[in-house]
């Protein structure tokens, strides 16, 4: 009697202990009787993280977004990508992807320039991937590898 109630005791609490989630579930073979197999493993591989910086005067702001884009924007051609807007005297933006020309917006639907983020003191360069940029008290400058370019300024915005 005495192993009876041990043995109903044991059951019981290895019954609630895995409801519980506190042991693993039985491993079955499947119903032709073959052995599970372990599903390959996949590597998800976190995307990166932008990165903004802004001129001294303010009146320029870059966000460079990594090649495979972040969790909340994914560039159109896979990235990596650098988009600048000027703020004066006219709103524009400039942005170059991962190959063609760089490209001049100057109806921006999103105007958010600038943001506090690292300051690119004149003088200084900035480099990232296939991008790099120069920042000068006459405006900002920034060329892809292969020569693509934009340059922001008061006086000027160009794009090749």
């Amino acid at each position: 009697m005495k192993l009876l109630v041990v043995g109903v005791s044991l059951f019981l609490s290895l019954s609630t202990l895995a409801e519980a989630g506190g042991a693993p579930p039985p491993r079955m073979p499947s119903p032709e009787g073959q052995q599970l197999q372990n599903a390959p493993e996949t590597t998800v591989r976190p995307a990166g993280a932008q990165e903004v910086f802004v001129m001294p005067s303010g009146n320029i702001g870059c966000v460079y977004t990594p090649a495979g884009g972040t969790p909340v924007y994914q560039p159109a051609d896979g990235g990596p990508e650098l988009s600048c807007d000027i703020v004066a005297p006219h709103y524009v933006r400039a942005t170059m992807g991962r190959t063609g020309a760089a490209m001049l917006d100057h109806a921006v639907g999103d105007p958010s320039c600038c943001s506090s983020g690292q300051v690119l003191d004149y003088g200084q360069s900035w480099v990232r991937g296939p991008f790099s940029c120069a920042s000068e008290r006459t405006g900002l400058s920034c060329r892809r590898d292969d020569g693509h370019s934009f340059l922001l300024s008061r006086a000027r915005v160009s794009a090749d």
